[in-house]
């Protein structure tokens, strides 16, 4: 021990020389892999001599065992350890196996994801969502989804279990150490360059005979076409199976039948044929000439929708028969409640668009209009008998005679005198009554009536007044609004506003009557175009005040009206006379 306790002896420096030259040349350094020796085995350990440590690493044999080597490992053979610590709290040197194990595969994974190479690997095990693979070089687990396994669905993988097979790296977590590979694009990158070999056999316009029907969908039929290159699948978009509308394939289809196709489109990038059936027959739609805007012709319904009818004028020439063409009366109409498919019904031509290959028809222009035949029989000023159809809050909706017309009876159109909420409450559904058609809008197809034009408006009593002329009125009822009065031989029920009532604010209140009084009123407001009309008492006191005074003498004659600032105004006048 005493040469170690003179550092500066010639003896210690020579063996810190020899110790340094020593390490230096084994590169011993915690984290590297390193490859080891083994001395000495037994039940429990692996002994490794590692040249440069101070003593001898040792491996549990379960660890071996766990990787798969420990049938391999032997006195003398060499092993690759990761050297984990130089010498842990009890002095001892850790190394591992497994995780030199590890690092190597995933260093030889990482080579080959950035070379874009495939590796090969054994589907191991089923886990959520995809498969367990093995990566056979290094024993390294990887994830394979369940939609990488295959390009076509496959229910049971049972026989690719354990099979050794191409796999392609797509994706490599560096930070967690986890990847990601693909069956799948192995499968398909085969497969796209046998594709490519068929599609380079065809040209547009070429006709695939007996093209087997392999399924459908509510877009199209699928086919499988034979070559002597291989098989190839391609699509009949639904546009393309018939002239004639068809909602499903399954209509005119049955798989295993064998139909001729004609090649309309060719797609190298996407791999794919677009084929078509109706284009091996001439086009229907050449025959539009024969026919005419405005004539009226037999057609076929083919098709029920919400919104119209799908009509053919011949075999594959389709046109639509839209729900506002089916009835000059009834709206919001249900097609399916008027007709079925197959029906045979009469429509007229309305437009005929060469471009969009658009035919549109109308069934209710081979009727009569019978708004048309209404103004005829029943011009505005006509009155009618009707029946209440429907109701609601505002209006009431009235059959008019024979006629399948409902005319719009407004609630203000009921009644010139009573309330309008009033008089609604009167009617039910089935009543019947007398209106006067007011307007008729044939091309709206509206009808507007009314009840209260079948007697004389009371208004026209105001015909010859004009504002500021003075009425008797007579006083019916009062509340904190103020007075409720007609004009005498009028049966229009007035108001006069509480601030309307008297100059003096004490002498405008409505509880001063009782009802039932005569009373004088000057006409505020008149307005024919509106049908408004306003009554003053504090206008007519106004009126007379102004006359009194100028006149210099008391307008008063025993009406019941009270003037209560009228005197004292002429006693200031007078008194202002006799000091001049």
């Amino acid at each position: 021990m005493e040469i170690y306790k003179e550092l500066s002896s010639p003896a210690t420096k020579q063996f810190e020389k020899l110790l340094n030259s020593q390490l230096s040349k084994n590169k011993i350094e915690e984290g590297k892999i390193i490859d080891g020796k083994v001395t000495k085995i037994t039940n429990k350990y692996i002994f490794l001599f590692i040249p440069g440590l101070k003593s001898e690493p040792v491996i549990d044999v379960n660890e071996m065992k766990l990787i798969g080597m420990s049938e391999e490992v032997k006195e003398g053979t060499t092993i690759s350890v990761l050297l984990e610590k130089i010498e842990d709290k009890n002095g001892d040197v850790v190394v591992s196996a497994q995780k030199a194990q590890k690092i190597k595969g995933w260093n030889q994974l990482v080579k080959c994801y950035e070379n874009n190479e495939l590796i090969n690997g054994k589907i191991i095990q089923k886990t959520k969502g995809g498969v367990i693979v093995e990566h056979v070089e290094t024993g390294s687990l990887m994830f394979c989804p369940g939609s990488q396994i295959s390009d076509k669905p496959i229910k049971n993988i049972d026989h690719l279990v354990g099979v050794e097979q191409k796999f392609a790296l797509i994706k490599l977590d560096m930070i967690r150490g986890n990847s990601v590979v693909s069956r799948r694009q192995v499968v398909s990158s085969s497969k796209k360059e046998d594709k490519a070999k068929i599609i380079e056999k065809f040209k547009i316009g070429d006709i695939i005979k007996d093209a087997i029907v392999k399924g459908y969908s509510s877009f199209g039929c699928f086919f499988e076409i034979t070559t002597p290159e291989g098989t190839l699948d391609t699509l009949c978009h639904l546009q393309e199976i018939s002239y004639s509308r068809v909602n499903h394939p399954d209509e005119i289809f049955n798989i295993g039948e064998r139909h001729d196709l004609k090649v309309i489109s060719i797609d190298m990038e996407k791999m794919q044929v677009g084929c078509s059936i109706k284009q091996l027959s001439p086009d229907p739609f050449e025959h539009i000439s024969n026919y005419q805007v405005g004539n009226q012709y037999k057609v076929k319904v083919v098709k029920i929708t919400d919104y119209g009818c799908f009509c053919e004028l011949e075999a594959g020439l389709s046109t639509l028969l839209h729900s506002s063409e089916m009835s000059w009366t009834k709206k919001n109409i249900s097609p399916k409640k008027m007709f079925n498919v197959g029906d045979q019904i009469d429509c007229v031509i309305t437009e005929i668009d060469k471009e969009k290959r658009r035919v549109a028809i109308s069934h209710r222009l081979t009727q009569e209009n019978p708004y048309s035949k209404l103004e005829s029989d029943y011009p505005v000023g006509s009155e009618i008998d009707g029946i209440v159809n429907n109701l609601n809050e505002y209006a009431i909706y009235v059959k008019l005679g024979d006629f399948d017309i409902d005319g719009f009876l407004h609630s203000n159109d009921l009644s010139y005198k009573e309330k309008p909420e009033d008089e609604l409450k009167k009617y039910k559904k089935g009543d019947k009554i007398k209106v006067k058609i007011l307007e008729i809008k044939k091309n709206d197809q509206k009808v507007r009536v009314g009840v209260k034009q079948l007697s004389k408006d009371p208004f026209d009593w105001f015909k010859d007044k004009k504002v500021k002329e003075i009425v008797t009125v007579k006083v019916t009822s009062s509340d904190n609004k103020g007075l409720f009065v007609k004009p005498e031989g009028c049966d229009m029920e007035l108001l006069i506003k509480k601030s309307q009532i008297a100059m003096s604010a004490t002498d405008a209140r409505p509880t001063r009557f009782v009802g039932g009084e005569r009373i004088d009123a000057a006409i505020a407001e008149l307005n024919f175009e509106k049908r408004k009309v306003s009554l003053s008492i504090k206008l007519l006191e106004e009126i007379m005040n102004a006359k009194a005074i100028k006149e210099h003498s008391s307008p008063l004659s025993g009406k019941n009206l009270p003037f209560s600032s009228l005197s004292e105004q002429l006693d200031d006048k007078k008194n202002k006379k006799e000091s001049e």
